[in-house]
């Protein structure tokens, strides 16, 4: 069992809680609050002086696919041949090793939802995942999470221009 203890803790349910103490048991938080009795057994992390708080969520991201490094070799993130890809996964595109994702969680997020960009109208499927890790099959949480579709400006901008679909956007007057 591991104990954060002394830290100000930001339950996000109610009332913080100043020099409080989180109990956690392998990767769930057992208990919250002021005073709670440990034990030798434990393992105590002192966060004196620190704000204790769960992970934050990005639930629209494109870690991973969109590289930090990397120009085009790194980026996956928008297949342009087709307005339609709902056959494509993000999961296929991940790079585990990305340096978003330490990004990610030097910053308090600890799970995000990372797909297709905006340049179709379906862009393809999405996927919720942790920050941590080097395992693709360890950081999923859910595959797939949801179905990346865009209107407006995006595929009008990418298809528009080539008289492809979707090329709504051309002036009214025209009507």
């Amino acid at each position: 069992m591991l104990a954060i203890v002394n830290g100000h803790v930001m339950t996000m349910a109610g009332q913080s809680i100043s020099r409080g103490t989180v109990l956690v048991e392998g990767s769930r938080i057992v208990s919250v609050g002021k005073d709670i009795p440990l034990s030798d057994h434990m393992k105590i992390i002192d966060a004196k002086g620190k704000i204790v708080m769960p992970g934050l969520i990005d639930a629209h991201t494109h870690v991973g696919i969109m590289e930090e490094v990397f120009r085009i070799e790194g980026d996956d993130t928008n297949e342009v041949s087709d307005p339609i890809t709902a056959h494509l996964r993000a999961i296929d595109a991940i790079n585990p090793a990305d340096l978003g994702f330490k990004d990610a969680l030097a910053a308090g997020i600890t799970t995000v939802v990372t797909g297709p960009g905006s340049a179709n109208i379906i862009g393809g499927e999405m996927v919720a995942m942790k920050t941590y890790g080097q395992i693709m099959d360890d950081m999923i949480i859910r595959f797939p999470a949801g179905l990346k579709c865009a209107l407006g400006e995006n595929p009008k901008r990418v298809y528009g221009k080539g008289q492809k679909m979707p090329s709504t956007g051309w002036p009214l007057r025209h009507c």
